[in-house]
């Protein structure tokens, strides 16, 4: 498998599921302005949506949008329980947290990074994050990760929207269960191996 991705972007999160699932795969980084990859491809041609991730098979085959390829990437190893098996509740649990965090969490930050994007845009988007983040801050009291004490697709995903908020000045401490989460999150070894595969730390 190759994983095509922006270093930070919502591509970290099934780079995140990739190397905790500990299988072999390539990486290859997007200049998503000029829609070129790293070894010069034209990522059109690979992605025609244009936008990162995108994980090509071994058949060729590629596919696209975040959450979908990080279930995917949980069912490769069911024992590892990044995705919780079939008809189960949990699957479905963990499911509705993946569509939470894309439309719900995800989604509000795209006026901060459109160069386009009015302040008014950005100032409802950011009351939405905050809403949508304090949310969160209920639902993971007393929990280590979103299912309770298993670490999911959910979390890689939610892990790497969080870290966006740097880049607009949103600050977490408001939310001591959310800060906490973080920080726990943060010393997974897989999660340290793709943000140093991205250059990010």
């Amino acid at each position: 498998m190759k994983l095509f991705y922006k270093p930070g972007a919502c591509s970290l999160a099934p780079h995140i599921v990739l190397e905790e699932l500990g299988i072999g795969y390539e990486s290859e980084k997007v200049d998503l302005k000029t829609k070129v990859t790293e070894s010069g491809s034209d990522f059109l041609t690979i992605n025609p949506k244009g936008y990162v991730p995108a994980l090509q098979m071994d058949n060729g085959e590629v596919l696209t949008e975040c959450q979908v390829i990080l279930e995917y990437l949980g069912d490769q190893n069911p024992s590892k329980g990044l995705m919780p098996e079939f008809g189960s509740a949990a699957r479905y649990q963990t499911q509705a947290w993946l569509n939470f965090v894309a439309t719900e969490v995800h989604k509000p930050f795209s006026p901060f990074f459109n160069p386009a994007a009015p302040q008014a845009w950005k100032d409802i988007s950011l009351a939405n994050i905050e809403k949508r983040l304090s949310y969160v801050e209920t639902e993971l009291s007393g929990k280590d990760y979103l299912m309770g004490d298993t670490f999911t697709v959910a979390d890689a995903y939610l892990f790497t929207v969080l870290g966006w908020g740097k880049y607009i000045q949103l600050d977490l401490a408001k939310w001591p269960n959310l800060t906490a989460y973080q920080a726990r999150v943060a010393q997974r070894p897989a999660i340290i191996a793709a943000l140093k595969a991205e250059g990010l730390i």
